[in-house]
């Protein structure tokens, strides 16, 4: 199963599967403005959440955090 699309919808971020079925969903409150769904591709997403950036993979599960590079 590969993500077909990620959507957010207000806290919450759906992960969807190339049948449109929703597979599951990711919490990203809202504490900046910069906060919420990033970027995705097949294999997985990354959700800004303060200075950090969360990584899942397409079950839902975190893979990874990184700091975001402050310019």
């Amino acid at each position: 199963m590969a993500i077909s699309k990620a959507v957010q919808r207000g806290t919450l971020i759906y992960i969807y599967d190339q049948n449109g079925e929703a597979v599951t969903s990711i919490s990203a409150p809202s504490r900046l403005p910069t906060d919420g769904l990033k970027a995705y591709n097949a294999q997985s997403i990354s959700v800004q959440k303060g200075t950090l950036l969360y990584n899942y993979d397409k079950q839902g599960r975190q893979t990874g955090i990184t700091p975001m590079v402050q310019h």
